[in-house]
């Protein structure tokens, strides 16, 4: 785990799908959600995987396929009735030993928050973990799930115009499910050391910040010292424990989140463009509009009419 320069960094599915050679028609870089059962694709097993970062949600149903999956603090094995969802930024690797039956589905934050639950991970925050224990549940519990990821992959192959909200309600049940098996097992205290809590504590803060800001609680944006000081650390040695357990330093994340965030207001809200840069802390409508630009290279109202 310690050769970084060997590391793959998978930025959303496409790029995850171009590395295993596999070319799907309609995704791109700007897919937001996808579902495949990986069996459909040909396989030369055992595959094992590089040291890989995906920096998206993954959600994996395992009807009937085996193998492993490493991570820095976990190894568990993949085997039939397995379900398993990957949190962004922490580096693994996969061996399997058979795919047949393996239903995997990306979901970007935007995607999520847009059409699964605007405060997504307050309603889930065990989305927020480092790492959640795989569950391999009954036949007669993953039967359940197989139905909801049946239905999702029937709703993402049609050209319905709610497509993306039937996904995103279809979503809402599968959190739900996982929250009533998986969370009951969940123990933070050994989700990992030190850095790890760091990390969990900066995501939750974060998220909260962003909430904040959109109900007016909040008028600027935080910095770098803010999150520090909110754990009593210095910035150089917090920027470098974040950096170093997701590959992304805090200036990033705080980037992300706003482009999300405003994402999230342009498409689902009808407020003007002026309020939406006051809610997330820029002073001037100019700001926030150079800045969208630069992270998406489209303009606020360009993007919006889209």
């Amino acid at each position: 785990m310690k050769e970084e320069k060997q590391l793959v960094i998978l930025n959303n599915a496409k790029e995850l799908y171009d590395h295993l050679g596999f070319v799907i028609d309609g995704l791109d870089n700007k897919s937001e959600f996808s579902i495949y059962n990986l069996g459909d694709f040909q396989w030369e097993v055992p595959y094992v995987s590089p040291l890989f970062r995906a920096n998206f949600f993954s959600f994996v149903f395992v009807k009937n396929s085996s193998g492993t999956s490493f991570s820095d603090q976990y190894t568990y094995d993949i085997k039939p009735g397995t379900i398993y969802f990957n949190n962004p930024g922490y580096i693994k690797h996969v061996v399997l030993n058979d795919v047949r039956d393996l239903y995997m589905a990306t979901l970007s934050e935007t995607f999520l928050k847009e059409n699964v639950h605007a405060d997504i991970f307050e309603e889930f925050p065990f989305l927020l973990a480092e790492n959640v224990t795989p569950k391999t549940l009954s036949k007669e519990q993953f039967s359940e799930f197989e139905q909801l990821y049946n239905q999702v992959i029937k709703e993402y192959a049609s050209n319905s115009p709610y497509r993306n909200k039937l996904i995103g309600y279809l979503f809402v049940v599968i959190l739900i499910k996982i929250k009533e098996y998986f969370w009951n097992d969940y123990d933070p205290i050994h989700e990992g050391n030190r850095s790890s809590q760091i990390v969990k504590k900066f995501q939750r803060l974060l998220e909260k910040h962003y909430r904040d800001l959109n109900k007016g609680i909040a008028d600027r944006v935080f910095r770098v010292q803010e999150y520090a000081e909110a754990q009593h650390l210095h910035p150089n040695y917090f920027n470098t424990v974040i950096k170093m357990k997701t590959g992304k330093p805090v200036g990033t994340w705080i980037a992300e989140k706003t482009i999300a965030e405003a994402k999230s207001l342009l498409r689902n809200s009808d407020i003007s463009i002026k309020e939406i840069a006051y809610r997330l802390g820029f002073a001037e409508s100019a700001h926030f509009s150079n800045y969208f630009k630069k992270h998406t290279e489209a303009s606020p109202a360009l993007y919006r009419r889209e």
